[in-house]
């Protein structure tokens, strides 16, 4: 099991959401890795925690990455963040991403989790998905 097809796998996932229109025409360019201080836009998409457990067999060096990606709003109502939950996963579930190491065997969505946040003012939907990679 190795862990070094990580960064590969968050870049993939980025990258493939920051090029699809549409994610774009849900939350334009607020898609982050880290959340910039200061003033955020009303709906932004976050890369969020990711747990990683080895999935290696005869083949090779294997691992399965559950992460999630977060929808956060400060709107109240879920209307909008559905939209763009359902655009990601429209990217990313069965997606084929192309990453700088290894290979990408499977990805999946997982679940969802949809709450109220800022004492009933915002929404975020955590949604997790599972990754199953192989390093070549």
């Amino acid at each position: 099991m190795s862990y070094a097809i990580s960064a590969a796998l968050q870049s993939a996932v980025f990258a493939a959401l920051s090029a699809d229109i549409g994610v774009s025409g849900a939350v334009g360019d607020a898609i982050y890795d880290a959340v910039p201080a200061g003033a955020l836009p009303s709906l932004y998409i976050s890369l969020g925690p990711e747990t990683v457990r080895a999935a290696d067999d005869k083949t090779g060096s294997g691992a399965v990455h559950l992460f999630v990606v977060s929808i956060i709003t400060d709107v109240p109502g879920f209307s909008a963040a559905k939209a763009a939950a359902g655009a990601v996963c429209d990217v990313l579930h069965d997606g084929d991403l192309a990453l700088s190491r290894g290979r990408l065997v499977s990805l999946r969505f997982e679940k969802a989790r949809a709450g109220k946040i800022d004492k009933g003012l915002g929404r975020m939907i955590d949604l997790t998905f599972r990754a199953r990679v192989e390093d070549q």
